[in-house]
Protein backbone atom coordinates (compact mmCIF):
# COMPACT_ATOMS: atom_id res chain seq x y z
CA UNK A 1 0.00 0.00 0.00
CA UNK A 2 2.83 2.18 1.29
CA UNK A 3 4.33 1.48 -2.58
CA UNK A 4 0.99 2.45 -4.15
CA UNK A 5 0.44 5.25 -2.27
CA UNK A 6 3.98 6.60 -2.85
CA UNK A 7 4.24 6.38 -6.50
CA UNK A 8 0.69 7.76 -7.01
CA UNK A 9 0.91 10.96 -4.83
CA UNK A 10 4.46 11.41 -7.10
CA UNK A 11 2.69 11.15 -10.51
CA UNK A 12 -0.16 13.35 -9.31
CA UNK A 13 2.21 16.48 -8.06
CA UNK A 14 4.72 15.96 -11.04
CA UNK A 15 1.83 16.45 -13.40
CA UNK A 16 1.09 19.64 -10.90
CA UNK A 17 4.70 20.49 -11.30
CA UNK A 18 5.70 19.82 -14.92
CA UNK A 19 2.48 21.90 -15.97
CA UNK A 20 3.56 24.67 -13.42
CA UNK A 21 7.08 24.68 -15.18
CA UNK A 22 6.49 24.40 -18.60
CA UNK A 23 2.80 24.71 -19.28
CA UNK A 24 2.77 28.50 -19.48
CA UNK A 25 5.16 28.80 -22.40
CA UNK A 26 1.89 26.94 -24.48
CA UNK A 27 -1.08 28.62 -22.59
CA UNK A 28 0.26 31.91 -21.35
CA UNK A 29 2.85 33.00 -23.39
CA UNK A 30 1.27 36.46 -24.11
CA UNK A 31 1.18 37.00 -20.32
CA UNK A 32 3.12 39.27 -18.46
CA UNK A 33 6.01 37.29 -16.66
CA UNK A 34 5.18 38.43 -13.25
CA UNK A 35 1.95 37.37 -13.60
CA UNK A 36 3.05 34.29 -14.80
CA UNK A 37 5.22 33.19 -12.03
CA UNK A 38 2.04 34.36 -9.83
CA UNK A 39 0.37 31.73 -11.95
CA UNK A 40 3.43 28.88 -11.69
CA UNK A 41 3.72 29.34 -7.98
CA UNK A 42 -0.17 28.61 -7.42
CA UNK A 43 0.07 25.61 -9.56
CA UNK A 44 3.39 24.78 -7.54
CA UNK A 45 1.37 25.15 -4.19
CA UNK A 46 -0.92 22.12 -5.28
CA UNK A 47 2.40 20.44 -5.79
CA UNK A 48 4.11 20.46 -2.84
CA UNK A 49 0.53 19.32 -1.23
CA UNK A 50 0.89 16.05 -3.00
CA UNK A 51 4.64 15.46 -3.03
CA UNK A 52 5.09 16.13 0.85
CA UNK A 53 2.49 13.33 1.62
CA UNK A 54 3.74 11.20 -0.87
CA UNK A 55 7.50 11.61 0.73
CA UNK A 56 6.68 11.06 4.31
CA UNK A 57 4.68 7.66 2.90
CA UNK A 58 7.49 6.48 1.28
CA UNK A 59 10.09 7.36 3.81
CA UNK A 60 11.16 4.32 5.83
CA UNK A 61 9.70 1.58 2.95
CA UNK A 62 12.16 3.09 0.69
CA UNK A 63 15.65 5.08 1.42
CA UNK A 64 16.06 9.03 0.85
CA UNK A 65 18.32 7.77 -2.56
CA UNK A 66 15.44 5.16 -3.30
CA UNK A 67 12.77 8.15 -3.30
CA UNK A 68 14.84 10.41 -5.56
CA UNK A 69 15.33 7.73 -8.22
CA UNK A 70 11.65 6.44 -8.59
CA UNK A 71 10.43 10.67 -8.26
CA UNK A 72 13.23 11.12 -11.14
CA UNK A 73 11.94 8.12 -13.29
CA UNK A 74 8.32 9.31 -12.83
CA UNK A 75 9.81 12.76 -13.87
CA UNK A 76 10.92 11.42 -17.00
CA UNK A 77 7.54 9.56 -18.12
CA UNK A 78 5.47 12.77 -17.23
CA UNK A 79 7.47 15.10 -19.02
CA UNK A 80 7.85 12.67 -22.00
CA UNK A 81 3.92 12.42 -21.84
CA UNK A 82 3.82 15.97 -21.24
CA UNK A 83 5.78 16.99 -24.24
CA UNK A 84 4.27 14.62 -26.57
CA UNK A 85 0.20 15.07 -26.27
CA UNK A 86 -0.09 18.16 -24.67
CA UNK A 87 3.21 19.81 -25.86
CA UNK A 88 2.46 18.39 -29.24
CA UNK A 89 6.75 17.96 -29.59
CA UNK A 90 7.97 15.10 -31.32
CA UNK A 91 8.59 11.80 -29.28
CA UNK A 92 12.40 11.43 -30.38
CA UNK A 93 14.55 8.57 -29.28
CA UNK A 94 16.61 10.40 -26.68
CA UNK A 95 13.67 9.82 -24.31
CA UNK A 96 14.00 6.07 -24.47
CA UNK A 97 17.58 6.62 -24.28
CA UNK A 98 16.95 8.81 -21.01
CA UNK A 99 14.55 6.23 -19.54
CA UNK A 100 17.34 3.60 -19.89
CA UNK A 101 19.96 5.51 -18.44
CA UNK A 102 16.52 5.89 -15.69
CA UNK A 103 16.28 1.83 -15.48
CA UNK A 104 19.64 1.48 -14.92
CA UNK A 105 19.76 3.99 -11.78
CA UNK A 106 16.43 2.30 -10.16
CA UNK A 107 18.28 -0.86 -10.47
CA UNK A 108 21.44 -0.31 -8.32
CA UNK A 109 19.05 1.94 -6.15
CA UNK A 110 16.92 -0.86 -5.25
CA UNK A 111 19.03 -3.93 -5.94
CA UNK A 112 19.11 -6.16 -2.73
CA UNK A 113 15.95 -3.73 -1.26
CA UNK A 114 14.13 -6.76 1.36
CA UNK A 115 17.50 -8.04 2.26
CA UNK A 116 19.53 -7.85 4.85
Amino acid sequence: MRLLSTIGLLICSNLFMTYAWYGHLKDFKHRALFTVILLSWGIAFFEYCLQVPANRIGYGHFSLAQLKVMQEIITMCVFATFCTFYMREQLRWDFLWAGLCMVGAAYFMFRGMGTA
